[in-house]
């Protein structure tokens, strides 16, 4: 499938809510942070559900089951449903029990959202190497994972057993701030191993073919906090996203993001799903030529002109910094 190079963020004259018939959230960044609401994420939520749109929670957080993150949101105003969860652990679960016989099993590094997503797949989940599994699953079991268990990974992979992960995020936002992530965790595995898993998860094609398999959205929009899970996920399944700044990505690394990483839209938060958004047009008669560069008049969005030349970005004007943002993510 072939994907449009992004050079600068899109508007859009409808509310998202109203043009995507889907919205594929990505949670811990976006909708909630360490369990506790994002600032305006339930009420956006609330209105954008109650208007019509299918919501979808898309999560590389391999360590709680649909039903548990179905009854956190529904707790925080959200009202969800197991159905409406989709995580990383049952993309991994399906890719395994592809290339594994029915009723195998799977020796289980992480916690009962991995377990959950195995028996579904009608695999069976172990917790030893000499428990004989036919491959091993790693994915983020919590603070408190023992480290004995990437040393029970370590004894199953040297034996030659396929060796699969949910995700590799490096970071996890936590209440108190980032934490390792899943990807840290395999990190240690593959320095004592040198082996290299099959992973599923966000940005990966398998993350997204089971989240349109559990959807089946027509319009999906991925929103989400990161631009090397959610957003390049989205390019990979070129679909359409909108960056929140809720969560780990700030406005110096979007301005540095390569294509794959930039977003059709940015906001401040997910009030952003219920409006339009503002169009980042090429500034000045016969600015942006024929390759869409902009050239010296550079691009304007709002009440602000963004320029790019001699290695330097330069803004100019006022009105709402976010504005600003976009314009200059095109300059």
């Amino acid at each position: 499938m072939s994907q449009t190079v992004r050079t600068r963020p899109e508007g859009s004259g409808q509310p998202l809510s109203e043009a995507y018939d889907t919205a594929l959230l990505d949670l811990d960044g976006v909708v909630y942070a360490g369990g506790s609401a994002i600032a305006y994420a339930v009420e956006s939520l609330r209105t954008a559900r109650a208007g019509g749109m299918h919501l979808a929670y898309v999560t590389n957080n391999a360590l709680r089951t649909p039903s548990t993150v179905a009854v956190h949101l529904t707790a925080l105003g959200v009202p969800a449903e197991a159905d409406d969860v989709i995580t990383s652990a049952q993309a991994v679960a399906r890719l395994i029990s592809e290339q594994v016989p029915a009723g195998a099993r799977v020796l289980v590094i992480g916690g009962d959202g991995l377990r959950v997503a195995l028996r579904e797949r009608g695999l069976e989940p172990v917790e030893s190497a000499d428990d004989d599994p036919v491959a091993v699953v790693q994915g983020y079991g919590g603070p408190e994972l023992p480290w004995g268990r990437f040393a029970e990974a370590c004894y199953a992979i040297a034996r030659g057993v396929p060796w699969f992960a949910s995700n590799t995020d490096l970071t996890i936002p936590s209440a108190r701030g980032i934490a390792p992530g899943n990807g840290a965790a395999v990190e240690v595995v593959r320095i004592a191993t040198g082996a290299e898993p099959q992973v599923a998860g966000k940005p990966l094609p398998p993350m997204h073919r089971e989240t349109i398999l559990r959807t089946g959205a027509e319009r999906p929009l991925v929103i989400g906090d990161r631009l090397d899970t959610d957003i390049e996920g989205a390019f990979n399944g070129a679909v359409d996203s909108l960056l929140v700044l809720t969560g780990v990505t700030d406005g110096a690394q979007l301005l540095a993001a390569p294509p794959q990483h930039r977003p059709t839209y940015v906001d401040a938060d997910l009030r952003g799903l219920l409006t339009g958004q503002p169009e980042v047009v090429a500034a000045g008669d016969g600015a942006g030529g024929s390759d869409g560069s902009g050239g010296a008049d550079g691009f304007r969005c709002g009440g602000w002109t963004a320029t790019a030349g001699d290695g330097r970005l330069e803004l100019e004007g006022e009105g709402e910094v976010l504005d600003g943002l976009r314009a200059l993510c095109a300059a």
